[in-house]
């Protein structure tokens, strides 16, 4: 069932990938912030046909979890609306670059510390190498970048 998951997890990537640089291409047309609310509305209609169809839990269950859960819509809103900003002025791989290198970080603050009722994982020598090793690809693709980027002003 794990290999599995990885996979998913890697159609997921692909997915939002692929989303990140449409959505970049369509803020340009569109706006920013209208280009993440099609995207949300869109999504909002698909899943309602999803639930409607598929759909085995209780959306109503929201009103019984801690208001403090909720929070997880907005920062996925954000995520999204700080991404479809991003992709235009430095590229889709350093912009998904840099919000798993973001997501890394805090993943590793939420693992050492326990937080949101997370399995407790100490912070150790491993996962600084791995944030180091992110954080220093993050470096070296937005550098290429930008070099790219002059060489086709220059052209």
């Amino acid at each position: 069932m794990g290999i599995f998951m990885i996979l998913f997890t890697l159609i997921g990537g692909i997915t939002l990938s692929a989303q990140s640089s449409i959505n970049g291409t369509f803020s340009r047309k569109a706006g920013t912030i209208e280009t993440t609310f099609l995207t949300f509305l869109t999504g909002t209609m698909f899943l309602t046909i999803f639930i409607l169809f598929f759909g085995g839990g209780n959306v109503l269950a929201l009103f019984d979890v801690p208001k403090c859960q909720l929070s997880a819509a907005l920062l996925g809103t954000m995520y999204l609306l700080l991404t479809v900003m991003a992709v235009p002025r430095i590229g889709v791989i350093a912009t998904n670059i840099a919000g798993i290198a973001g997501q890394l970080v805090i993943g590793v603050v939420i693992d050492h510390f326990g937080w949101f009722n997370s399995l407790v994982i100490e912070f150790d020598t491993k996962r600084i190498f791995a944030l180091l090793f992110m954080i220093l690809s993050l470096y070296f693709i937005y550098k290429g970048n930008k070099r790219s980027k002059e060489i086709l002003n220059t052209q």
